[in-house]
């Protein structure tokens, strides 16, 4: 028996009870989504060990909705298809998927590859923190060396810009007002104000290019460090 939450997103509702059944024999937790919309609701409530996902869906086609997830996660996805042109595949490949499922296919390869990738994955997880560093996206921080890279570059972080991203990093999807920010950061003798705060973040911002997304303003309240909202 399993802990682990699977999502199987197909507009048919035949072809999610035939993988609900299969799979969840092995002790599985299954979601389903109909549509593209409703998947990427389930996917933003909840944490998935692999998501199954359907191409062409009403609302929200299948490219569209990995294209999605990749913004704030590398959960495994497998893409199911009625192609099997190369072009889609490397089309899919493109975007971040992990495996394809030509339709019409076996339920027990489905299973199997499943199962292939989940190891994958979880091996991943182990060595990243063995590493001791944390990857989101193109952002890469290494907390023993205080390096932190963007889409591969080392990037100049001040000695305070760095505890900040540190500290967003390791309490993701929480909002901080800047009173905790600075007490948490700067300490609790820190004399500064708020504008301290706004300050600092404005320059991460800056450093951190196209992942400035990561830091979002929570008006009237102050910051949290989004990267994919989990419950």
């Amino acid at each position: 028996m399993t802990d682990e939450r699977i999502l199987i997103v197909d507009d048919e509702e035949r072809i999610r009870e035939m993988i609900k059944e299969y799979i969840s024999l092995e002790g599985y937790i299954i979601d389903e989504a109909s549509d593209g919309t409703d998947a990427i609701n389930l996917f933003k409530q909840n944490e998935y060990s692999l998501i199954i996902l359907d191409v062409m869906m009403p609302k929200m086609d299948g490219w569209s909705v990995c294209r999605e997830i990749r913004k704030s996660s590398h959960v495994p996805v497998i893409m199911l298809t009625a192609r099997g042109e190369e072009y889609d595949k490397l089309f899919g490949f493109e975007l971040g998927v992990d495996d394809y499922i030509v339709k019409p296919f076996s339920p027990k390869e489905l299973l199997a590859r499943m199962k292939a990738i989940i190891r994958r994955s979880a091996a991943h997880q182990i060595e990243t923190q063995k590493e001791n560093k944390a990857v989101f996206e193109g952002l890469i921080i290494e907390y023993d060396s205080r390096n932190v890279y963007v889409d591969g570059e080392i990037i100049g972080l001040t000695p305070k810009e760095y505890e900040l991203l540190n500290f967003f990093s390791k309490n993701t999807n929480r909002v901080f007002s800047r009173e905790q920010l600075l007490t948490e950061v700067w300490g609790y003798d820190f004399t500064g104000d708020d504008r301290t705060v706004d300050s600092h973040v404005k320059m991460l911002r800056e450093s951190l290019k196209q992942y400035r997304k990561f830091i979002v303003t929570v008006w009237g309240t102050g910051y949290k460090f989004e990267v994919g909202v989990k419950k």
